[in-house]
């Protein structure tokens, strides 16, 4: 028997959301029984930032960042060959250093597309979605920086 290939894969969280998320609740999600492979990504509130040190900062989302989400994820998912499932979530509000900010599970048939799929999906939301990131330095000073 010949295996065929599987083309296109189930988005099965693509979202933006105020409340904590954890990488380890999307590979849940994605598991499958014909994945041979789960890779995560988590995005997670460093410390610092171009040399200076960060003490937090808030994430604020344009009214169309849940569509945009949404179509980022259908669109890598439609073109991912021998991928299984995917699940991103993108958090707004205040956040903590060490903070999951951009969470990412796909389940694929070998590792070589889990992680060119995982990082295909990290590359494009960050591309797209229409995010601002509110950053609060140790020195007192703050700056907006534009995600997309």
């Amino acid at each position: 028997m010949t295996a065929v290939e599987h083309v296109g894969a189930r988005v099965l969280r693509a979202v933006v959301v105020e409340d904590p998320i954890r990488v380890e609740e999307h590979a849940a999600l994605v598991d499958d029984e014909s994945a041979g492979a789960v890779v995560t990504f988590a995005g997670v509130v460093r410390d610092h930032d171009g040399g200076r040190g960060v003490n937090a900062l808030e994430y604020s989302g344009h009214p169309s960042a849940q569509r945009v989400i949404e179509d980022v994820a259908g669109q890598v998912a439609a073109r991912a060959e021998g991928v299984r499932a995917i699940a991103v979530s993108h958090r707004i509000g205040p956040l903590a250093i060490g903070d999951v900010a951009l969470a990412c599970a796909v389940a694929a048939d070998h590792r070589q597309q889990a992680f060119a799929i995982c990082s295909d999906l990290v590359d494009e939301v960050k591309k797209h979605l229409p995010i601002w990131k509110h950053q609060h330095f140790t020195d007192g000073t703050d700056e907006w920086v534009n995600c997309p």
